[in-house]
C-alpha cells in the first residue's frame, strides 16, 4: 500500500510538471509540430537513464522512493500515447514529413537521452567529480562541441535569411556541417576516450551514434533559427 501511494504522489507530481513545460514548449514554439511532447520525452528519458543508475546502483534508496520517482513520476511525466496521437493527427493532416521527423526524432532522442543518462549517472559518482577525469573532461568537450554545433547552425540559417541566399545552398551548407561535425566528434571520442574501441567496427558505430546526435541537433538549430527570422516579419 505504501508503495501504491508513493507512485500516486509521484505520478500527480510528473503529471502537472508535463502539463506546464509542454504548454510553455508550445507557447514558445508554437503548435506547427508537437515540441513540447518531444521534449518532454526526450528530457524524461534522460532522467529515467540518469536516476535509473543512482537510484538502483549507486544509492541504496527505499523502493518507495525509487517507485515514486521512477515509475510515478516519469512515468507520468513522459507520454507515448500522446506521441503517438499527435503522430497521427499529423498523419491525418497529410504532414507525412512532419509525422515522420516527429516519430524518428522521438525515437532516437529518446534513446540517446537515456545512453546519456546513463553514462552520467555512472560516472559522475564513480569516486571522482565527472569533470576533473579526463575521461570526465573529454565528455564535457563533447557536450560544448555539440552546443557550438548548435549555436552555429542557428547563426548560419539566420545568415541566409538576412541576405535571402536560396533554399538549396542552405541545405547544402547543414549537409557539410553535419558531416564535418559527426566526423570531428568521432576523431574526439577515438582519440580521447578510453572505452571506444579503436578497430574498424567500433569506430563505425561510433560515427554512425554521432551521426543520429549531430542530425536532430542541426535540425532543431535550423528549425529554431527559421522560427526566429519569421517571428518578426518587418525586416
Amino acid at each position: 500500500m505504501t508503495q501504491l501511494i508513493a507512485i500516486a504522489l509521484g505520478g500527480s507530481v510528473g503529471a502537472v510538471l508535463r502539463f506546464l513545460v509542454a504548454n510553455g514548449i508550445y507557447a514558445w514554439l508554437g503548435r506547427g509540430f508537437p515540441h513540447g511532447t518531444l521534449f518532454v520525452n526526450v528530457s524524461g528519458s534522460f532522467l529515467m537513464g540518469f536516476l535509473t543508475e543512482l537510484l538502483l546502483q549507486r544509492f541504496a534508496v527505499a523502493v518507495e522512493y525509487r517507485a515514486a520517482v521512477l515509475v510515478g513520476f516519469l512515468g507520468a511525466y513522459t507520454t507515448f500515447s500522446t506521441f503517438a496521437l499527435e503522430s497521427f493527427a499529423l498523419i491525418e493532416q497529410g504532414s507525412f514529413l512532419k509525422a515522420f521527423l516527429n516519430v524518428l526524432l522521438s525515437t532516437l532522442l529518446c534513446i540517446l537521452a537515456v545512453w546519456i543518462g546513463l553514462l552520467w549517472g555512472r560516472t559522475l559518482f564513480a569516486g571522482e567529480s565527472l569533470a576533473w577525469t579526463p575521461q570526465g573532461q573529454a565528455y564535457t568537450v563533447l557536450v560544448l562541441g555539440w552546443i557550438a554545433v548548435f549555436m552555429a547552425t542557428f547563426c548560419l540559417t539566420l545568415t541566409f535569411h538576412f541576405f535571402e541566399w536560396p533554399l538549396p545552398a542552405l541545405r547544402l551548407a547543414l549537409i557539410v556541417l553535419l558531416s564535418l561535425a559527426t566526423l570531428a566528434a568521432t576523431l574526439w571520442m577515438a582519440l580521447k576516450l578510453t572505452d571506444i574501441p579503436l578497430e574498424l567496427g567500433g569506430l563505425f558505430s561510433v560515427f554512425i551514434l554521432n551521426g543520429l546526435c549531430a542530425a536532430p541537433v542541426i535540425w532543431l538549430a535550423s528549425h529554431s533559427g527559421s522560427w526566429l527570422w519569421h517571428l518578426y516579419p518587418s525586416h
